[in-house]
């Protein structure tokens, strides 16, 4: 009898194994990424030619090369909620005209395949796309507008279905003499768009509803105006979806905000430089870590270093941390789904920061990679 109950025990445990196994990996965190960087392109033998996909292992930091495709000055990009589609601008600033392409993207091999692209009335330099995958949204820093096309049910782009022209300047004689969207950012929960425009300090809000036509309104309170020629640039909203953070590119500042359906409150506004500073500002990229617990933010020109931030929890308000060297022109940066590591591009590599959870404390560890122009870093987890 004991032998026939053993047996019968022995049965179910090999049956039901693999589903324990499958469960297990399903729930398990993923620890491989795909990096893809857009680039700014050129015509030396050793400029970049577009869009470039690696291989990234959590577990050691370590990059390795899987495909690329050519595209002129994909200069930021945007992936779609089921990760099988990549947005790009293509920003062009002469004689050439700017466009917008979608990718079909193979997250298994890294591969991607071109859909389409679809004209721009100025010159683009930040794209989104909402979570639903209805409508992508570019900001056009230069002509000072904000488009709107639609996604087509293969992931390709329509027509551009609606347009909003900015109006205006700030005091800043050298670089606000117009406007210059600069960005493009869903909210949380996809019912509002605030796109900052350096140009004339301001951080429009629109209600969003995909539905609509056109689908872009403006706000109950249609916009924020930020400190005159403060330039705002880029918008991060933290994890929690309380608090939203905006980094003005002219005066390198970034201010801290609470958010509650499209209301912005100016919570703090800091300085990333000491009040004694006489270099060159170019504030550049914003990001919050997936914990939420910190805020990490570039400063170009003189600088060139990423500076990190603590956030309290209970008021959203940030306090020095540290700050480190990137190489030049920290344009853009992204931190793993894991929060374990920083990688940052530069004028000519990609470098790599191990991040001290505890912390927020950066070290740089040798995984460079050596990339002229490295614009833009998305990561998207690999199952």
């Amino acid at each position: 009898m004991f032998r026939q109950v053993m047996k019968i025990l022995l049965q179910i445990v090999m049956l039901i194994s693999p589903i324990l196994t499958v469960a297990q990996k399903k729930g398990a965190a993923p620890k491989v990424f795909d990096l893809v960087i857009g680039t700014f392109t050129g015509d030396a033998p050793t400029a970049s030619k577009g869009i470039y996909v690696y291989r990234f292992y959590e577990e050691s930091g370590k990059v390795a090369y899987l495909s690329e495709i050519e595209t002129q000055n994909p200069s930021f990009l945007a992936v779609s909620a089921n990760q099988q589609f990549i947005y790009a601008v293509n920003e062009n600033n002469g004689a050439t005209p700017s466009t917008v392409s979608a990718f079909k993207f193979t997250k298994s091999t890294g591969k991607l395949e071109l859909l389409n692209t679809q004209p721009s009335i100025g010159s683009p330099a930040y794209i989104s796309v909402d979570k639903a995958q209805k409508n992508v949204f570019i900001a056009n820093y230069g002509g000072g507008s904000l488009q709107v096309y639609p996604v087509n049910k293969d992931g390709s782009l329509g027509a551009s279905s609606q347009t909003i022209q900015n109006a205006g300047s700030g005091p800043n004689s050298a670089r606000q003499l117009q406007p210059h969207v600069h960005s493009a950012v869903l909210s949380p929960d996809d019912k509002y768009l605030l796109a900052a425009d350096l140009g004339t300090d301001k951080i429009n809000i629109f209600r969003y509803k995909a539905s609509k036509n056109p689908p872009l309104t403006p706000a109950d309170v249609p916009f924020f105006q930020t400190a005159g020629g403060s330039g705002p640039r880029h918008s991060e909203f933290a994890p929690n979806g309380k608090f939203m953070y905006n980094i003005q590119e002219i005066t390198a500042t970034i201010t801290a905000f609470s958010y509650d359906g499209g209301d912005l409150k100016e919570l703090q506004t800091i300085n990333m430089m000491p009040n004694d500073f006489k270099g060159t500002n170019g504030a550049a990229d914003i990001h919050v870590s997936p914990d939420g617990m910190f805020l990490y933010a570039t400063n170009r020109g003189t600088v060139n270093e990423i500076f990190v931030y603590a956030i309290d929890q209970a008021t959203g308000k940030l306090t020095a941390v540290s700050h480190y060297p990137t190489g030049n022109n920290p344009r853009n940066f992204v931190i793993d789904p894991t929060g374990n590591y920083v990688l940052v591009g530069s004028s000519n590599r990609v470098i790599v920061f191990k991040v001290n959870k505890a912390t927020g404390k950066l070290t740089q560890i040798n995984s460079a990679i050596n990339m002229e122009s490295a614009v833009c870093l998305k990561m998207i987890p690999v199952e």
